[in-house]
């Protein structure tokens, strides 16, 4: 057994998963192509399947339609089945820079969730490394986040019922795939538009991770990740509390969310934002421009006392918040 392939069987032990479905999501480039390959290689004898899925976004014309060939290949070289998607539309224009990234994300995941239900998969595997742990919380930090976005992405996380999308590569840095790929004489897939900086993501992992790497702290990527983990067990000390208050002063109702801002006297401010975090997320609205000081208006919104005046603010995403008295309402703005 491989060096990377011993690493990867301690992290996510086969004996709890290959009795079961196994969906891998394989873009055709480096990361992914190491997972599976050493996915198949550690699982061993047992009744579960490792199924392959590949989403075709369309986005880089013969490019994608070579990835797609190419994941096509490897998994009929391996022989593992594999579950294909494809984009409905034709691309959009290039300049949509995050956005356009975000919705591919998006577009991407509602696949694996469908290919999951197809397959009865009780896990969705993505190849999310040490180096896509670091750059998550560095953007976070960036951008302004609270404790909890700097604990980064989650190891585990629900995908849907009855499935769980898990990452067993987070620990591992990206050089020890590409060297497992080297010993294996394992070809792979190169999206040139990981070298554009057209979306903040590439600048900072082409840019600014380099140039903190060269100047201030040879391991910063290590630093990051440490200070991931370390919010990320905090945050678990404080998430029942933040339930408990959820439970006590939020009232969620389609499309809009009544607080009781009585129960919310004597409650640490921080509590109180991700309180607030933990309804708008509850409704599904978006998030991206939501920063701390937009959960900070919120929370100095709820916690102020009555006052016989209405008190009204805009949010981002076209979210209205209404204070009467006691009473804080969060709706649609064409729902007011």
């Amino acid at each position: 057994m491989l060096a990377l392939e011993e690493k990867l069987a301690r992290a996510w032990p086969p004996a709890g998963w290959r009795d079961v479905t196994v969906l891998v999501a394989v873009s055709g480039g480096p990361d992914s192509v190491a997972l599976l390959r050493a996915l198949a290689a550690i699982r061993g004898p047992g009744p579960g399947r490792l199924v392959a899925a590949h989403f075709n976004h369309r986005l880089r014309g013969a490019d994608s339609d070579d990835d797609e060939q190419f994941v096509v290949s490897l998994c009929r070289q391996l022989g593992v089945e594999l579950e294909l998607g494809r984009a409905d539309t034709s691309p959009p224009p290039p300049a949509v820079g995050d956005g356009l990234e975000a919705a591919a994300r998006q577009a991407r995941y509602a696949f694996l969730k469908a290919a999951a239900a197809r397959r009865g998969a009780r896990y969705v595997a993505t190849a999310h490394t040490a180096d896509d742990q670091a750059l998550t919380i560095l953007h976070r930090v960036l951008r302004g986040t609270g404790l909890a976005g700097l604990a980064g992405i989650p190891r585990v996380r629900r995908l849907s019922r009855g499935t769980a999308l898990v990452r067993p590569l987070l620990t591992m840095r990206r050089q020890e795939l590409l060297a497992y790929l080297e010993e294996l004489g394992q070809t792979y897939r190169v999206d040139s538009s990981n070298l554009q900086t057209l979306h903040t993501r590439n600048r900072l992992r082409l840019e600014l991770l380099p140039q903190l790497e060269q100047h201030y702290n040879p391991r910063v990527v290590e630093a990051l990740v440490r200070l991931g983990t370390l919010a990320g067990e905090a945050q678990q000390v404080l998430e029942p509390m933040i339930e408990s208050l959820t439970e006590q002063a939020v009232h969620a109702q389609r499309g809009r969310v009544v607080i009781d801002c009585s129960a919310l006297a004597g409650q640490p401010r921080y509590l109180v934002r991700e309180m607030f975090v933990v309804a708008w997320r509850g409704q599904g609205w978006p998030e991206q421009s939501m920063g701390f000081e937009q959960w900070e208006r919120l929370a100095e919104l709820a916690m102020t006392g009555a006052t016989r005046r209405e008190v009204k603010i805009t949010l981002p995403g076209a979210i209205a918040a209404h204070k009467k008295g006691e009473q804080l309402t969060l709706a649609r703005l064409e729902q007011d």
